[in-house]
């Protein structure tokens, strides 16, 4: 191997990318699931708590249009605080009946919500790095 190849792995906007990208995908896994079968279970659970239904189209904002974002490298600090707001309603309508509760072995629990959440957060913290269309030098990669 060269030395520019193990300089290319061993940079910290290598690791970046890496993280944008894990991030993108499996965000959009849900993403594409709601365009491919409709929001009716979003537009539910918001018209359960009380909020207009209408809002529940911000979902494809969060689970579409901000991993895009977060993938190429565009925006990415504020797609990436989207997608950790996008995670935060999530839990807030699907899944609290799973806050504050120890689970017993094998139950649901929120662990696949947390590590979006963080990981998201650590997207926001870190920016795009060189390896985006926005480029190193914008304020908000």
């Amino acid at each position: 191997m060269e030395e520019r190849d193990i300089d290319f792995f061993s940079q910290p906007d290598f690791a970046n990318l890496f993280l944008r990208a894990v991030l993108a995908v499996f965000i959009l896994f849900h993403g594409i699931s709601k365009i491919a079968g409709g929001i009716d279970y979003v537009t539910w659970l918001l018209e359960g708590v009380g909020v207009p239904q209408e809002l529940g189209y911000l979902v494809y904002v969060g689970e579409v249009v901000a991993p895009l974002l977060v993938l190429f490298g565009i925006l990415t600090r504020p797609a990436a605080l989207v997608i950790a707001v996008n995670m935060v309603i999530a839990v807030l309508l699907a899944h609290r009946s799973l806050l504050f509760t120890v689970p017993n072995p094998g139950d649901r629990t929120l662990e696949l919500e947390e590590a979006y959440f963080i990981l998201a957060l650590v997207v926001a913290i870190q920016g795009a790095g060189k390896y985006s269309i926005g480029g190193i030098a914008s304020r908000w990669n």
